[in-house]
């Protein structure tokens, strides 16, 4: 039997409220791929919804257990990053990717979204942010994160095609060869998830049908099947299609459902789609 992927997820974990590590850990699972969590900050649930949250930081953590790993000889085929409690815990991220050279390194910047930044993010955390984007082969920013990188307002308007590839050509100088921002709506009227891969000079959209809800986790979905269809081998257009799919879905089957927005989607029924490996979108050029 081949032996499996093996993920290290930095990322935070919540209690209650499908997001993060909750969302991760069987997304990436049902495609084949083991995930070991080395975990920003224990939380009883998501911030947004259940009033005053339980937190624990565990910044002190992440550094023991990378030790831990390499005593062990454990190797990991990725590096994957999200939600960040502390500027120090951008310096453990660093630590644990220069640990595991071969790795591919996933940032998924989480920052804000809608235009505005989340409140546990100050400016100095924001600018360290940068060099963990810096430091990565891939990054998965929705429009917010896209524009605090690069330290432009966040746009008011659809953007144009030009604009929108000008975007995904500044946040790959930065670094990455490769960016994915979510959300992203354009002047002809589509919503899309676009994506650029610097190597092949190549854009990509996924369009996709937008639902008149806004459910925590979503974007962690996407960043976890996005990354397991790298690893699995998968073109960019292609992970980007099913993750693409995978989130209408489970968003739509939610939304019909009625299921209270501070749950999150409802992963449990949606999965076995993710099983079939299979996608049902078009993926186009940008």
């Amino acid at each position: 039997m081949s032996e499996l992927k093996r993920v290290a997820a930095i990322h935070d974990l919540s209690g209650v409220g499908r997001c993060s590590l909750s969302v991760i850990f069987p997304t990436l699972s049902v495609m084949g791929i083991q995930v070991c969590a080395l975990p920003t900050a224990l939380l009883s649930t998501h911030t947004n919804g259940f009033g005053e949250v339980v937190l624990k930081d565990m910044t002190d953590y992440i550094p023991d257990a990378l030790r831990h790993y390499l005593a062990a000889g454990i190797d990991f085929d990725c590096v994957y990053s999200g939600f960040l409690a502390s500027e120090e815990q951008v310096t453990h991220c660093l630590e644990v990717m220069d640990s595991f050279r071969t790795a591919l390194r996933v940032v998924d910047p989480v920052m804000g979204d809608g235009g505005k930044r989340y409140r546990t993010y100050n400016d100095a955390l924001c600018r360290r942010m940068g060099e963990l984007v810096a430091a990565a082969d891939i990054i998965t920013p929705n429009l917010t994160e896209a524009s605090i990188l690069l330290g432009i307002p966040y746009p008011q308007a659809p953007l144009t095609v030009g604009e929108a590839k000008q975007i995904l050509v500044k946040l790959s100088q930065k670094g990455p060869k490769t960016v994915v921002i979510t959300g992203v709506m354009l002047a002809a009227g589509e919503v899309c998830n676009i994506g650029y891969d610097r190597e092949q000079n190549a854009f990509w959209r996924v369009p996709y049908e937008m639902i008149p809800r806004s459910y925590p986790g979503t974007g962690d979905i996407f960043a976890s099947i996005l990354t397991g269809g790298i690893l699995l081998g998968d073109s960019l257009p292609i992970a980007m299609t099913r993750a693409t799919a995978f989130c209408e879905y489970a968003i739509k089957t939610t939304f019909s459902y009625g299921s209270p927005t501070r749950e999150g989607v409802m992963l449990e029924k949606c999965l076995p789609m993710l099983a079939e490996k299979q996608s049902f979108m078009e993926f186009r050029q940008l």
